[in-house]
């Protein structure tokens, strides 16, 4: 993900998401907290939970979606 982009807020009714960042550092935001993930953290998204994630940083996000 290119640096200053974003993904819109969005839920999914029934898939449950694992968010894992590779390299770079992504702002996610869930259920309208904010939090920042940095090489190799991650984080699960509950079905039906609001999210977005943000690069806010100056580099390149890599990061994988299961």
């Amino acid at each position: 993900m290119p640096p200053g982009t974003s993904e819109i807020r969005h839920y999914h009714q029934r898939s449950r998401q694992f968010f894992f960042v590779l390299s770079g550092e992504a702002t996610i935001e869930i259920a309208g907290k904010r939090q920042v993930l940095r090489q190799h953290e991650g984080v699960e998204v509950s079905p039906g939970i609001p999210h977005q994630i943000f690069n806010k940083s100056g580099q390149d996000l890599e990061f994988l979606v299961a």
